[in-house]
């Protein structure tokens, strides 16, 4: 007689930001996890003298590569910028590139994203200061991976877990462009409005915000994969709090 073992394996819900993703990252990359690594905001918190040196890292996937208002190389780019922000890093002090690329993958292609991370580079006021390439067999990765890391320093630690009763949610955009204009663009769907990416660094626009209000800013997230609710659930969890959305 013999047992069947269910094993368990990785499923697309584990990589699309919401309760599945967090769960496995809790239960395989976190276990007996303590100090910064447990604390699961957008980045490692790290004393520096008398600042906080603020230290992230994030792998961009995405199909197609080029969508309306952005490519994979933008994305790639804005997104490390913004974690750093989210902490209260809005100068970025470098970031470093490591790209995975399929065989057979067009020259042309890696060019325009190359040139797209450089041109978000120069909106956040920042730039990639080290890097790394590697070259996959035909059909062992889908086209392009690009890993981002990015530090940047701050006087304020601003985490995800601040939020305090009485605060008000302030979305910086309207929801849903990155997702939908993505969605339309894989399934070639057509709508009557011309959807677009809103992916941009944010660093500016954050800086703007802390100084115009220093100290009242208790938390910050940019939303990525899980979108808007996903991290609204994660804050409101992290901080013990209720949300009320109108």
């Amino acid at each position: 007689m013999t047992t069947a073992v269910q094993v368990q394996r990785i499923a697309m819900k584990h990589g699309a930001g919401g309760r599945s993703m967090r769960r496995l990252i809790e239960g395989v990359f976190l276990a007996g996890a303590t100090g910064a690594a447990a604390e699961m905001d957008d980045g490692a918190v790290i004393p520096i003298g008398d600042q906080w040196l603020i230290l992230t890292t994030d792998s961009h996937v995405i199909q197609p590569i080029v969508f309306p208002g952005g490519d994979i190389g933008r994305l790639a780019i804005a997104g490390t910028v913004n974690d750093l922000a989210m902490m209260g890093a809005t100068e970025p002090l470098g970031l470093t590139c490591g790209i995975v690329i399929e065989e057979g993958f067009p020259i042309e292609a890696l060019e325009r994203v190359n040139a797209s991370m450089r041109a978000a580079c120069a909106e956040a006021g920042t730039a990639v200061v080290a890097g790394d390439t590697k070259v996959m067999r035909r059909g062992e990765i889908d086209g392009i991976v690009i890993n981002t890391a990015g530090v940047g320093l701050t006087c304020r630690v601003v985490r995800d877990s601040g939020l305090k009763a009485g605060d008000l949610i302030i979305a910086t955009g309207t929801i849903g462009d990155h997702g939908m204009a993505v969605m339309a663009a894989r399934h070639e769907f057509e709508f009557g409005e011309d959807l677009r990416s809103d992916v941009a660094p944010l660093n500016g626009l954050v800086r703007a915000a802390l100084a115009a209000a220093p100290g009242c800013i208790t938390a910050m997230k940019d939303p990525t994969r899980g979108g808007v609710a996903s991290a609204l659930h994660e804050m409101a969890a992290r901080a013990r709090v209720a949300i009320l959305i109108r």
